[in-house]
């Protein structure tokens, strides 16, 4: 029997709920650390996020209309899911650079993450609403409500457990979110969309595109339609870039640097305050 051919992978993108390739039909070669071809990569375009832009928009009402219970029921499913892909996101991991203990550290860490975040969806808005004493004869509420649509660039550092820390306190609150995963360390994430097409989440609410951050990052930054940026980034040419063109819109711009994805800052309520508006309501009182 001859020797059979092994089957390298082409990782496609995630749009929408679908796997479309990059409408330009670019890809690029993933190697590990010693040179060795290890998968092709979608070399996302500009029309790329455009699309996964119309998605997200598209999918937003929807999903913020959806109760906050069912919202920690569609994260906890996440988590189920990433549960069965263990072995798999863990290998990959490996390919990446990891050791065996760093990777399974890392999606056992992941899974908590987004357990976490699901027991949130319910509680966040009695943290962070208030009733505010006024002068006159008006009850006065504070109360949060989802920023809209979040467009993410990771940073290098970023792989499953950096994405989910992102995308997580984004969604809980019924924001939607397109990501560029790291350029180095795209396997796990794009593997992480297999899992969210076989849980609950609905086409649309989380889109992922793999390619070149320099090719991207101003399209993230300057697009009309997007209501939030999130950069992972220490370099402050591209962080001027980014609050430059976000300022056309007003957008809000977080900038987080290359930090520990471990750190007891995460696991906070905090990250979803980041990616709230404050809306408040006066409603006359004694008339």
């Amino acid at each position: 029997m001859s020797k059979r051919l092994e089957v390298k992978k082409t990782y496609k993108l995630y749009l929408g709920g679908a796997f479309p390739r990059s409408e330009s039909d670019r890809t690029f070669a993933l190697t590990g650390k010693s040179g060795e071809f290890i998968a092709n990569i979608c070399r996302s375009s500009r029309k790329d996020f455009r699309n996964a832009v119309v998605a997200a928009r598209k999918a937003q009402s929807g999903w913020a209309a959806r109760t906050a219970y069912n919202r920690g029921q569609i994260l906890y499913r996440i988590a189920e899911m990433l549960e069965g892909r263990r072995d798999q996101l863990t290998a990959e991991l490996r390919l990446e650079g990891l050791s065996e203990k760093e990777a399974a550290r890392e999606v056992d860490a992941a899974i908590d993450r987004i357990v976490y975040f699901a027991g949130w969806s319910d509680k966040y808005q009695q943290v962070f609403s208030t009733v505010n004493p006024v002068a006159s004869a008006h009850f006065n509420f504070s109360m949060p409500e989802p920023v809209g649509l979040v467009a993410a660039v990771l940073p290098e550092s970023a792989g499953l457990l950096g994405l989910v820390q992102t995308v997580m306190p984004a969604i809980v609150s019924g924001s939607t979110v397109v990501v560029l995963l790291s350029e180095k360390r795209p396997l796990a994430g794009l593997t992480f969309a297999e899992v969210l097409h076989a849980s609950d989440v609905p086409g649309g609410v989380i889109n992922l595109l793999s390619g070149f951050r320099s090719e991207l990052l101003e399209q993230f930054a300057s697009h009309m339609d997007v209501n939030a940026v999130v950069l992972g980034s220490r370099d402050k040419a591209e962080i001027t870039l980014v609050q430059e063109k976000a300022s056309l819109n007003v957008k809000q711009v977080l900038v987080r640097e290359d930090e520990s994805w471990y750190g007891a800052e995460h696991e906070s309520p905090y990250p979803i305050l980041d990616l709230l508006e404050i809306k408040t309501t006066w409603h006359p009182v004694g008339l």
